[in-house]
């Protein structure tokens, strides 16, 4: 998909921002805590997911993340289809204070390769 010049900048600016981590790591990271965050719209979310995940669309994150991930040192893994909506919605998150917000690089595509790798 083609993205306007300024929203790839400032999903780029959220890639800076927030800490990516490997789709290989996305397993190891829930059985330890982490929650998985599908920021895809619910119609997406339908379509497949992480299993475990939960679904708050990016265009509710911010008015609706406090009432499902109320503590601030929640480990979170936003992803999306492959990077931006992921990255931009864990620098979102990091400005609300929440301090272990990461994005799965690859998205949802990536974490599907590696198991269909496994």
């Amino acid at each position: 998909m083609a993205y306007t010049t300024k929203f790839q900048t400032l999903a780029d600016q959220a890639r800076e921002k927030a800490q990516e981590v490997s789709p290989e790591d996305v397993s190891e990271l829930m059985e330890n805590g982490a929650v998985a965050l599908d920021i895809r719209d619910p119609d997406e979310h339908a379509n497949g997911h992480i299993p475990g995940s939960i679904n708050l669309s990016r265009g509710k994150l911010e008015m609706n993340v406090e009432g499902m991930l109320p503590e601030l040192d929640t480990v979170i893994l936003c992803y999306c289809n492959a990077y931006n909506r992921g990255a931009l919605s864990a620098a979102s998150l990091l400005d609300m204070g929440y301090s272990n917000a990461k994005f799965i690089g690859g998205g949802l595509n990536a974490w599907r390769k590696i198991q269909d790798e496994l």
